[in-house]
């Protein structure tokens, strides 16, 4: 009896570990900020830097939307109430008029998911 219960526990701490794991670690650090260059033409990415087109993106995990000072953000954008998560993130990099329709970025998304999870794990660095 204690061994099943031995064997469950130690099934559920697996179990526990395995969805620890953040989402984001799925992405490849080096090859996301190879993407970033793409984004680049758009976004700023070091603390302190001035927005460009769009927003800095410096420390955009965690942070609220449309809280960039001195930016000028879409009324949709400002409205939506959106905490940018890595999951988030994933939807808005792959389809950001589906995720906030009335956005003003000018992008249609990646659809390739790799590069998607590679430019979220490039993100969370950005802090």
């Amino acid at each position: 009896m204690i061994r099943i219960l031995s064997i469950r526990l130690g099934a559920i701490a697996v179990l526990f570990a395995a969805c620890a794991i953040s989402p984001a670690s799925a992405g490849d650090v080096a090859k996301g900020k190879a993407f970033f260059a793409r984004c680049a033409i758009c976004h700023s990415n070091a603390k302190g830097a001035p927005n460009r087109i769009g927003p800095n993106l410096f420390g955009v995990v965690g942070r609220k939307s449309a809280s960039v000072a001195g930016f000028f953000y879409s009324g949709a954008m400002k409205h939506s109430g959106i905490i940018w998560t890595p999951d988030r993130l994933r939807a808005f990099i792959t389809r950001p008029n589906g995720l906030v329709p009335g956005t003003r970025m000018g992008f249609a998304g990646v659809a390739n998911k790799g590069q998607v999870d590679d430019l979220v794990a490039y993100l969370t660095t950005l802090k």
